[in-house]
């Protein structure tokens, strides 16, 4: 019986790399919809995907992209544009006819939310509910455990993890986990359709369980320090993160300071349409300290660590609010974040 043709985005991605090789892997023919070629589309390439380079903005992109495809999972970036993007996948297809989108939405979606992403992901649901032609199964997740990472290199150095986390609990999952119960649906639509489904890992942490994490991978102890939320904006510009990235980042680490993510969480949701336990963080940290040059203890490694730190310390603090009007973000009289929004509380406290 042949398989069908799954149009996976975002394919150079974390979640959509790790999609499109699940699928290589159970035989299904993927078309990997990039934005550019390089080392990553080479490898999906070289996996066997039929790398396709186009824009999720261009709708003959996109109607080329989903030629002779009857499945697909949709995945935006965080830029801005959400709404824009989703709207015109949904279009095309409703055109194509496809058979099921699987959508990457965000568990902080609320139409009251001050991160405008967060909004238009929220008004892209609707849009995906109104669409017709095509079944729509959403997918949830909380904060990544992927997110972390980004504290590897001064945990390994200095031994200490500084993120403006206040007390708030995740249960994170891994991309590859997201990545498999995408691939469950993709695979088998039909018990899914209309669903949502928030994976996570498999327990609730807190910022010092996860230092205490990369502390035990290392080999060294690594402490939590709540870090003042202007400091990481300082961090994130150094780093080359993006303005709208950086604007975004503001509301979400207040939600989690908040206790939003820790909210219905962990969830079965890996088990249930995998059949496998999530992975543990443990072994995510495990695995990418494993790839990663930047937890080596050198002296070279070392001094790499303290210029980054003072190049931090040096840089300009990125105003939060002149960033939202340069972008021309709309401002909400009655904006809330999702542990104060009740439309978000009600929803959240019934979904799976």
């Amino acid at each position: 019986m042949t398989k069908p043709r799954i149009l996976v985005t975002a394919a150079a991605g974390k979640t959509g790399a790790a999609t499109a090789l699940q699928l290589l892997a159970k035989g299904y023919p993927v078309r990997a919809l990039v934005r550019r070629a390089d080392a990553r589309s080479e490898s999906l390439r070289r996996a066997g995907a039929e790398v396709f380079v186009g824009s999720l903005e261009d709708i003959v992109d996109l109607r080329a992209a989903l030629r002779d495809v009857t499945r697909a999972y949709f995945c935006p970036p965080l830029e801005p544009g959400t709404l824009r993007r989703a709207t015109l996948f949904a279009a095309v297809a409703h055109e194509a006819k496809l058979e099921v989108v699987v959508a990457l939405s965000q568990w902080l979606a609320d139409p009251l939310h001050p991160a405008v992403h967060a909004r238009e992901k929220w008004l892209s649901e609707q849009v995906f509910a109104w669409a017709t032609g095509f079944d729509v199964v959403r997918i949830n997740p909380g904060w990544f455990a992927d997110n972390y990472l980004a504290a590897l290199e001064p945990s390994a150095q200095f031994g200490l993890m500084a993120l403006p986390l206040g007390d708030g609990l995740n249960a994170p999952p891994s991309n590859e986990d997201i990545a498999r119960v995408i691939v469950a649906v993709l695979v088998d639509p039909r018990p899914h359709v209309g669903k949502i489904y928030r994976p996570t890992g498999p327990r609730l942490l807190d910022p010092p369980a996860i230092a205490a994490t990369f502390g035990k991978v290392l080999g060294r102890r690594v402490k939590y320090q709540d870090a003042p939320l202007y400091l990481f904006l300082k961090v994130a510009r150094s780093l080359g993160l993006s303005d709208f990235v950086i604007s975004q980042l503001c509301s979400f680490l207040e939600d989690y300071r908040r206790n939003s993510f820790g909210v219905g969480a962990p969830t079965g949701v890996v088990r249930a349409l995998t059949g496998s336990d999530p992975e543990d963080f443990e072994l995510i940290v495990r695995r990418s300290i494993a790839a990663s040059p930047l937890t080596q203890r050198t002296w070279t490694a070392k001094w790499r660590a303290v210029l980054q730190l003072a190049r931090a310390l040096v840089t300009p603090l990125p105003r939060v609010d002149r960033i939202e009007k340069q972008l021309g973000n709309p401002q909400l009289t009655h904006a809330a974040l999702a542990a104060d929004s009740p439309t978000w509380r009600q929803s959240h406290g019934v979904w799976t």
